[in-house]
C-alpha cells in the first residue's frame, strides 16, 4: 500500500515536515511495510518557505537586509532542491522575513514610513546567484508602500519633481514624479516570478490595502486616508511611465499594495498559494498509484475549503480517485464542509481538555497516537471486508 502524507504545518507546534513524520510514525506501528511518501505542504502563508525547502531537499540562505524601519535585520530565503539533475534555479521568498510586522515593536508601527526595501534585497541576492524562478509569498508585512522600496532595491529609480530619489515609506509616494528603469538589475527580465496571493483586495478604497490592512500596521483613520491617496498617486505615475493600470485588479492590494508592485515592475503572476506549491513540488506525480492520502493543518474549519492546504490536496487526490483523510490539531466551526467536498474523514488530535501551552507542546505524541488509531481503523475495516467477502 502506498500512502502519501501531505499536511501543512501545525502553527506554533510542528513544521509540515514534523507533522508528516509524526503521522508516518503512527501509521508504521500498524502498517510497517507500506510505502510512505512525505510531501510537506503549505498554502503560501507562514511556513511556506520551510515546507517547500523540506519537500525538495533544498537549503536556506541567510542575509542581512534593510528592515521595515530602515534598520539592519537578518532575513532568510530558501532555494529549492535539485529535482531534475540540474543546478537549482528556484528560490522561495517570504516577504515577512525581511519586511514583516513582527520586526517592528507595537509602539513603533507606522506604515507611513515602513519600507519593503529588504524584500527587494532578498530578490536581488537570488538574482545574483543565478536564480531564474522566484516564488514570492505575500502576507505579514509591516509596509504600505506598494513595493516601492522593493523595486528601489532592484535598481528602479523613483524620482520626485527635482530629480531626487523619494525616501522610504508609503507617504513618500506622494512626492513621486518619475520612474527611471535604466539601472534595473539585468537578470530581472529573465526571471519568472510567481506571487502567492490569496487576498482579493484592490489597491485603494474601502476594501483596499490601506483600509483593510493599515490598522493592524499602526494606521489611524487619518493615516489610512493619507496612504490611500498616496497609493492612488503611485498608480497614476506607474501608468504615466507606460505600464498597465492594475489598481483595480483583485489581489494588488495584498501586503500593503505589494501585489501592485510585483505586477507592475516584476511582471509577477498572482496565483493562489496552494496552486503554486502543488505545481512546484510536482504533487500530481507523487500521487500516482497511491492508495491513500493524508493531509491536515492546525485547525480544519469552514475556511479550509477556501484555498487552504487540505482543500488543495483533496482536489488533487480526487482527480486520481484516491481517498483522503484529514488530521487537525482541532476541528472548528464548519469543519464538516470538508466531508461535503469529498474528504473521506477528518480527525482532531486533542484527546482531552488541555491548556493551550500543553496542547501545543504535545502535538507530536498526539499526532502519532491519532495516526495509529486511524491506521487501526483501516486495518479493522480490511478485516471486516475480508470476512464479508
Amino acid at each position: 500500500m502506498k500512502i502519501v502524507i501531505a499536511p501543512d504545518s501545525f502553527k506554533e507546534s510542528l513544521s509540515a515536515l514534523g507533522v508528516s513524520k509524526a503521522i508516518e510514525e503512527g501509521f508504521k506501528l500498524v502498517f510497517p511495510d507500506c510505502e510512505y511518501i512525505k510531501v510537506p505542504m503549505a498554502d503560501g502563508g507562514e511556513g511556506t518557505v520551510q515546507s517547500m525547502v523540506d519537500a525538495t531537499d533544498g537549503y536556506f540562505i541567510d542575509l542581512e537586509v534593510t528592515g521595515p524601519m530602515g534598520e539592519p535585520v537578518m532575513a532568510q530565503y530558501g532555494v529549492l532542491g535539485n529535482q531534475h539533475d540540474q543546478t537549482p534555479k528556484t528560490a522561495i521568498i517570504e516577504m515577512a522575513s525581511a519586511s514583516g510586522l513582527h520586526l517592528v515593536s507595537r509602539d513603533q508601527r507606522n506604515p507611513l514610513v515602513t519600507t519593503s526595501y529588504g524584500t527587494g534585497e532578498l530578490i536581488k541576492d537570488a538574482l545574483d546567484r543565478g536564480i531564474e524562478h522566484i516564488i514570492l509569498g505575500l502576507g505579514g508585512s509591516a509596509t504600505n508602500d506598494a513595493g516601492a522600496g522593493m523595486v528601489q532595491a532592484l535598481g528602479f529609480q523613483l524620482h520626485d519633481a527635482s530629480g531626487k530619489e523619494v525616501p522610504f515609506g508609503g507617504l513618500a509616494l506622494m512626492q513621486l514624479s518619475d520612474i527611471n528603469d535604466s539601472q534595473v538589475h539585468p537578470a530581472l527580465a529573465r526571471c519568472q516570478i510567481d506571487v502567492a496571493c490569496d487576498v482579493d483586495s484592490p489597491l485603494c478604497g474601502e476594501s483596499g490595502a490601506s483600509a483593510i490592512f493599515g490598522p493592524q500596521k499602526g494606521a489611524t483613520p487619518d493615516i489610512v486616508a493619507q496612504l490611500d491617496i498616496a497609493l492612488d498617486h503611485f498608480a497614476d505615475i506607474i501608468v504615466k511611465s507606460g505600464r498597465q493600470d492594475n489598481r483595480l485588479l483583485a489581489g494588488v492590494g495584498a501586503a500593503g499594495g505589494m501585489g501592485l508592485g510585483v505586477k507592475a515592475f516584476l511582471n509577477g503572476q498572482l496565483k493562489p498559494g496552494i496552486d503554486i506549491v502543488i505545481e512546484t513540488v510536482a504533487f500530481a506525480d507523487k500521487l500516482k498509484n497511491a492508495d491513500l492520502v493524508i493531509t491536515g493543518e492546525g485547525c480544519i474549519d469552514g475556511q479550509t475549503a477556501f484555498g487552504k492546504t487540505p482543500m488543495g490536496v483533496l482536489k488533487q487526490a480526487q482527480q486520481q480517485g484516491i481517498p483522503t483523510i484529514g488530521i487537525a490539531g482541532c476541528l472548528g466551526v464548519g469543519a464538516e464542509t470538508m466531508l461535503d467536498h469529498g474528504m473521506t474523514a477528518i480527525f482532531p488530535i486533542i484527546p482531552s481538555l488541555y491548556t493551550l501551552e500543553k496542547t501545543l507542546a504535545e502535538a507530536e505524541p498526539n499526532l502519532i497516537n491519532t495516526a495509529r488509531n486511524i491506521a487501526q481503523s483501516i486495518k479493522l475495516g480490511n478485516m471486516i471486508g475480508n470476512k464479508a467477502s
